[in-house]
């Protein structure tokens, strides 16, 4: 069994392990609170309003969280299972080259009384790939009803998941009426995107709202301000990034202790 021995009454959710083929419950994990998350409301609104509808068993969609390297994607993830693990939701991570066993996992979640996320972080494709089908399938279903209490959050750099050339345009063919009729494996390849029914683009903050972050994480601080900021700029202008992750690179470089928020639970 691919679950076999995971007590979810205790656990708070569960890794894929590539070698062993099974779940490892998690027990323990810390994360950034929602409200620590700042300069990406719009889309921490969105995905909270979904979550909450699919733990209150409404209507609610898969999600697909895409855009800019380190704007916080995954830590949105993380940050729902800081909050809702007491609300009977589960988060399991699988990686992108083992999702072909989605269905076989999902036989053994779908009778469960707690609902699931099934996160794929930096979710992609290249040509050729047939994993996504396996994905897809649990996302829509074929002659089988998907599972109603699983739901897949994935994280992206691209928005339809898979590249796409010059050459699959070129593919393309005018019909008598001069619509642009694009080839199967086309649109087999970005339809993908299309069974996430919750898009969330993230882009890459400015200066100022780099800046912003850092402060939210040096709150306290009796230092020098002014060369607290300097350094800060320095630091990501050497990185070419003022990302989320950068403001936390640039904390954990400092060698300050973890703040009292960002606990285990």
């Amino acid at each position: 069994m691919l679950a076999s021995g995971i007590d979810w009454n205790k656990a708070k959710g569960a890794v894929w392990r590539v070698h062993a083929k099974r779940l490892k419950p998690i027990m323990d994990f810390s994360a950034l609170p929602l409200d620590r998350l700042l300069g990406i409301e719009r889309q921490k609104a969105a995905l909270v309003k979904n979550t909450e509808q699919f733990i209150a068993g409404e209507a609610s969609n898969h999600v697909l969280l895409w855009g800019s390297r380190g704007t916080g994607k995954s830590s949105l993830i993380r940050a729902l299972l800081y909050r809702y693990h007491v609300s009977n939701l589960k988060i399991i991570e699988i990686p992108r080259e083992s999702l072909s066993w989605l269905p076989e996992i999902s036989d053994e979640l779908r009778l469960l009384p707690y609902r699931f996320i099934i996160f794929c972080d930096d979710l992609s494709f290249e040509s050729g790939e047939s994993g996504y089908k396996g994905l897809k399938s649990i996302m829509e279903g074929s002659l089988e009803t998907p599972p109603e209490n699983i739901r897949v959050y994935a994280t992206s750099n691209r928005r339809h998941l898979v590249p796409e050339y010059m050459s699959d345009n070129q593919q393309a063919t005018v019909g008598e009426r001069g619509e642009l009729h694009l080839s199967d494996s086309v649109e087999e390849r970005i339809s993908l995107a299309d069974r996430f029914g919750l898009s969330l683009s993230f882009y890459s903050g400015n200066l100022d709202d780099y800046l912003t972050l850092v402060k939210s994480y040096f709150e306290g601080y009796e230092g020098d301000w002014q060369a607290l900021m300097q350094e800060a700029r320095q630091f990501a202008q050497a990185r070419a990034s003022y990302s989320g992750r950068t403001a936390q690179q640039f904390f954990n470089f400092k060698g300050c202790r973890a703040r009292a928020d960002v606990i285990p639970k």
